[in-house]
């Protein structure tokens, strides 16, 4: 890599540059999440390097670039106009050398910072303006060298697949990858910032939806009224049946805080959230279900990280408990054995109801949740990549930390768990809309591959398919081989009423209410 000039913010930082940037945009950004900054969309970079969706199939939420956005999360650096923060160039050790285009490079620096090193690319419409747009041309040998050393081999041998099995110079770039490079599995990370105090005292709303779990959210209750940064308000919309709910539990007087309680009389999750929403009258929403237990600094770590990184929505860490009676002290010692593997930042690569804090006017913006995925799975994901798809930059936050208990009984899946049944025992879900499900189960589930078409290009929805008979092919034990073989064509049937599902939902479009 060619020498990068340094340019010293007013706040002492060094920001490492190459190309004609925008000082005074680039001294804002860097008060912001950002750790890299560049204008590669309008220079030929815009969704550059399309064969990663050889591994990650659509199970990536920065595939695509966004489109029609002055900011967003970019993995795809211009080698030639780009900014980075000094600090994080040295810590990810700068450009790989072990590629021959410099393009190459840059895009595995773009890639690695994001997905692997909690670091946070951003695309920045005009900060690098006189930037020539330029071919971009990723030789074979470098997309084998990349597939080599970030992922598994089975992903390389995909794209040889892919790619055509009878050209013979993709065999001699596999070979030459293969032969001279192996996978890198420790990747440096980026340290996270020291959280600023809360400035201007912001108001918190906190959204629980329940259902036939009356138990686990007074426990949660409970933790919510000793916050050292209490919610304003706590909207709790239970979906308990009449005959099996004991009315009288939630009592707005023993809390600190406003209780908003709500009997849903509709059906879903997504719908009992999109309700707890329209109460809500803090300037933060935070997102948590029924079955979790929460520290003391919960909420206000999510604050604090917000508005120390200068951004609007965040994911926080949630971790598994191994049953259901563990409590905050089998939590901290489940920290303690993560130890620095805990600490890691950057840009969210998934979302959850169950742990996240947004500002609710980026909630109102998305207008909530897309209830076609009530009765199924996908719903935080789709929640979250919609955020990143209007130009929030959705971060990781290790600092607000979660129990999820996991009980094995009550809980929104109740209605869900009708669909792993056929027939007429079976109740129909919301997304089977007017032609409800008889002898053949669709598989996947039909709410995940509407978020999988959605959000990614028919093209992509092919590889998805491909990349899932491929994996149910040959992931499996080699003695049951033959046996999976003879299955695809029913697999087949299944995926394909999966789309159909999937299909239909899309002709309806986002629905809210």
């Amino acid at each position: 890599m060619k020498h990068l000039k340094e340019y010293k913010t007013v706040s002492g930082e060094i920001i490492l540059y190459t190309g004609n940037p925008n000082f005074e945009l680039l001294e804002v950004l860097s008060l912001g999440a950002g750790d890299i900054w560049h204008s590669s969309f309008g220079q030929g970079y815009k969704n550059a390097f399309p064969e990663l969706v050889y591994q990650t199939a659509t199970f990536f939420w920065y595939l695509n670039d966004f489109d029609n956005l002055n900011e967003c999360v970019s993995w795809r650096v211009n080698p030639n106009a780009f900014g980075v923060r000094k600090s994080v160039w040295e810590t990810l050790n700068g450009f790989d050398a072990d590629y021959q285009n410099p393009q190459m490079q840059a895009l595995d620096f773009g890639y690695n910072a994001l997905r692997n090193s909690g670091a946070v690319p951003l695309y920045v419409k005009e900060l690098f303006k006189s930037a020539e747009k330029e071919e971009i041309n990723i030789i074979a040998k470098d997309r084998y060298t990349f597939f080599i050393k970030n992922f598994k081999l089975e992903h390389s041998i995909f794209m040889r697949y892919r790619e055509g099995f009878w050209k013979w110079k993709e065999w001699q770039a596999f070979f030459y990858a293969k032969k001279h490079f192996r996978k890198t599995d420790s990747k440096p990370t980026i340290k996270p910032r020291a959280l600023n105090p809360i400035v201007e005292n912001p108001t918190v709303s906190y959204i629980i939806p329940t259902m036939m779990r009356q138990d686990f959210t007074l426990q949660l209750l409970n933790d919510l009224a000793y916050q050292s940064f209490p919610p304003t308000q706590v909207v709790l919309v239970d979906a308990t049946p009449k005959d099996q709910r004991n009315e009288s539990l939630y009592d707005a007087k023993e809390y600190p805080f406003q209780l908003v309680l709500k009997w849903q009389q509709t059906k879903g999750s997504c719908r009992a959230r999109n309700e707890a929403i329209a109460l809500c009258t803090g300037d933060y929403i935070v997102f948590g279900d029924d079955d979790i237990r929460v520290p003391a600094d919960f909420i206000e770590n999510h604050i604090r990280f917000l508005q120390t990184y200068h951004t609007g929505a965040c994911n926080g860490l949630d971790i598994r408990a191994d049953h259901q009676k563990q409590d905050l002290n089998d939590l901290e010692i489940k920290l303690a054995k993560l130890g620095s593997k805990r600490w890691v930042c950057g840009s969210a690569q998934m979302f959850s109801n169950a742990n996240s804090c947004v500002k609710r006017e980026l909630v109102n913006q998305l207008k909530g949740n897309d209830i076609n995925f009530d009765g199924g799975y996908g719903e935080d994901s789709d929640f979250g990549m919609s955020l990143s798809k209007i130009g929030v930059t959705v971060l990781h936050n290790p600092f607000s930390v979660n129990l999820h208990l996991k009980p094995p009984a009550g809980g929104y899946r109740f209605w869900g768990t009708e669909a792993k049944k056929t027939g007429k025992l079976r109740k129909s879900q919301p997304w089977e809309l007017d032609t409800p499900v008889t002898l053949l189960k669709p598989v996947p589930s039909p709410t995940v591959m509407y978020g999988i078409v959605k959000h990614f290009t028919p093209e992509q929805v092919i590889e998805y398919r491909y990349k899932y008979f491929f994996l149910f092919l040959f992931k499996g034990p080699k003695i049951s081989f033959l046996y999976r073989l003879l299955k695809i064509p029913y697999k087949q049937l299944q995926f394909n009423k999966s789309l159909f599902y999937a299909k239909k939902l899309m002709a309806l479009g986002k629905r809210t209410v």
